[in-house]
């Protein structure tokens, strides 16, 4: 069965949730192969320290080497905990710089699935930068998928951040990442290799 041996986590981006397309077709993507218990997909904290901190207690709690999928805002957060554990990471359109982007949403927000609302301060703007990677240090690791037709990302920045890693850049498609579900065997497969 593709995907035995590892546990996937997912990653969602800002203002974004469990619920949203990538990330149920991921979960229904286990739950085809059986692997429904190996893969979690965390509610995150708008804070990046909290969603940090949760991110790490989840991998340090497997027994089966952890793997990852992070989109947008999640796969910054990826790539992090890809340099900091070791681990294999697909990058769906992921931000670059996001404390740039924050600070236009410094105050209240939002959540687009849950209604939420909460504040952005300059402490997690702060807290996000902190986790900025400057230099990728196992770049064989990561798997970065982009779309140039991205509406709120230029996907150049990541094509140039990722040039070392192995990239599927698609030409057309939008920030959600048109035609994600077809890709998960793909990228499965290269995040199930050791």
């Amino acid at each position: 069965m593709q995907g035995d041996g590892i546990y996937l986590v997912y990653i969602h981006g800002f203002n974004s949730s469990p619920l949203s397309l990538k990330a149920r077709q991921t979960v229904d993507w286990f739950v085809q192969q059986g692997r429904g218990d190996a893969i979690a997909v965390p509610e995150l904290s708008h804070e990046p320290a909290r969603a940090m901190a949760d991110l790490c207690d989840i991998i340090a709690d497997r027994p089966l080497p952890v793997a990852l999928i992070g989109s947008s805002l999640g796969g910054y957060y990826a790539t992090w905990l890809a340099e900091r554990f070791g681990l294999r990471a697909a990058l769906i359109n992921p931000a670059v710089r996001p404390a740039e982007l924050w600070q236009s949403h410094l105050g209240l927000n939002h959540n687009f699935y849950s209604g939420r609302r909460y504040a952005i301060t300059q402490e997690h703007v702060d807290q996000l930068r902190a986790l900025e990677v400057p230099t990728l240090t196992r770049p064989e690791n990561l798997l970065l998928l982009v779309q140039t037709g991205d509406e709120t990302l230029d996907y150049r920045h990541a094509v140039d951040k990722y040039k070392s890693a192995v990239s599927i850049i698609q030409t057309g498609g939008n920030h959600g990442f048109v035609n994600y579900d077809a890709m998960l065997p793909d990228i499965i497969r290269f995040l199930s290799q050791r």
